[in-house]
């Protein structure tokens, strides 16, 4: 039953909308003669290419038209590439993982984090999620994510649609102990995304065999691949570059006096070498990463400064430029610089000290810390761009993440 106030709200509400409908001419479908524009599909398209993929799931459901737009290959692969080249970073976003309390993902936007004042991470539901087995971002390209979880468990997932691929198992046959790497990266060519497995088998007296396995999400199955003369691997993933994956390697074990970065061009599976810069003297460690899709190399001498080389040509030695040379802020030897991940339309540098973000501006030496809310010491930080790539082919059955 409604009160008196409800009621007499009620008749007030009524006699607004008598007195509304009476003051203005009606809009029904019979006596309006407003209509809904019609835009050229043209123009649909091209409005479409720069909304973010949140709002463009949605947009799927507004006409069979807009489904048939969002959903053609080639309007993906533009708004893959027009989000990948917007200096803003609008569309992109850092992925983070995390060993403490528990083991975890996270993301928060690259744009607030560089050019906002306070930014929020938010927790992912990554498939498989489990806070007692460790994570492991593999690597990123084209919005998709691999990700491992202890060392049996690999996937390709897209955060922005939710969607992931599981992969079969890729450990050795051999049951004795070893350690693997991995890298993720993208065949242009066979229009194929490829996990390469790197494993160092232990044998007796220091000895070791290397066994390589490469993944084709296509085929959906590993394959071995030989003719690896690189070494010991000494970084964890890695890094995408110019259609090749990179890792730097020694030796042999427990000798880290000299190294070589290796590669593998994901094109043909043929390995390769890169010729490094001629670095300054002193004992520093070495770290190879990605810059403004550049190889780059960052050194770490004696926990104190790191000088930041980057190659402008690629697999042309005399390319190779120290592009910044960073001071250890407050407590020298205490943590290390992590490769830059990125650099703003200001000239800023993104990197990681310690387990905090840290903006470098090179045109003054200066430092600035961003402010993240809902953040703990992360373990490691990748980018990613938003994107409607699947890694589900046609066809194929959809699983449901959790």
């Amino acid at each position: 039953m409604e009160s008196e106030e409800d009621e007499s709200t009620h008749q007030n509400s009524k006699r607004s909308k008598l007195i509304n409908q009476s003051q203005f001419p009606s809009t029904s479908m019979q006596d309006s003669t407003f209509t809904t524009p019609n835009l050229p599909e043209e123009l649909i398209t091209e409005i479409l290419k720069r909304v973010p993929v949140k709002s463009l799931l949605q947009f799927r459901c507004v006409s069979k038209s807009w489904l048939g737009i969002i959903s053609s290959s080639d309007f993906v692969k533009t708004h893959l590439s027009l989000s990948a080249n917007d200096k803003e970073y609008k569309h992109h976003r850092l992925m983070l993982s995390f060993v403490q309390p528990e083991y975890n993902l996270k993301d928060c936007s690259l744009g607030s984090l560089l050019y906002g004042s306070v930014t929020e991470a938010f927790d992912l539901d990554y498939p498989m999620k489990n806070p007692v087995k460790s994570v492991w971002i593999v690597g990123s390209v084209n919005g998709l994510i691999c990700v491992a979880i202890e060392e049996n468990d690999l996937f390709i997932w897209n955060p922005s649609i939710r969607k992931f691929k599981r992969l079969p198992d890729s450990r050795p046959t051999l049951r004795c102990g070893y350690y693997f790497m991995y890298g993720f990266g993208y065949d242009e060519v066979h229009d194929d995304y490829k996990v390469v497995g790197i494993f160092c088998i232990f044998g007796a007296g220091g000895s070791y065999d290397v066994e390589v396995k490469i993944y084709g999400l296509k085929s959906d199955s590993w394959r071995n691949v030989d003719d690896f003369q690189g070494g010991v691997l000494l970084n964890d993933s890695g890094k995408f570059v110019k259609g090749k994956l990179h890792w730097a390697t020694t030796a042999r074990l427990g000798e880290y006096n000299g190294w070589d970065i290796i590669s593998i061009n994901l094109k043909d599976e043929k390995w390769g070498k890169i010729e490094q810069p001629c670095y300054e003297k002193g004992n520093f460690d070495f770290v190879l990463g990605v810059l403004e899709d550049n190889l780059s190399v960052l050194c770490n001498y004696n926990k104190t400064r790191a000088d930041v080389w980057v190659m402008k040509d690629y697999g042309v030695k005399d390319s190779w430029e120290k592009m910044y040379t960073i001071s250890c802020p407050n407590d020298p030897g205490k943590y290390m610089f992590s490769p830059p991940l990125c650099m703003s339309k200001k000239g800023e540098i993104l990197l990681v000290f310690g387990s905090i973000f840290m903006i470098y501006n090179p045109s003054d030496d200066s430092i600035r810390y961003p402010e993240v809310t809902n953040f703990d010491a992360c373990l490691e930080a990748e980018i990613y761009t938003e994107s409607l790539i699947s890694p589900i082919l046609q066809n194929e059955p959809i699983p449901q993440q959790q």
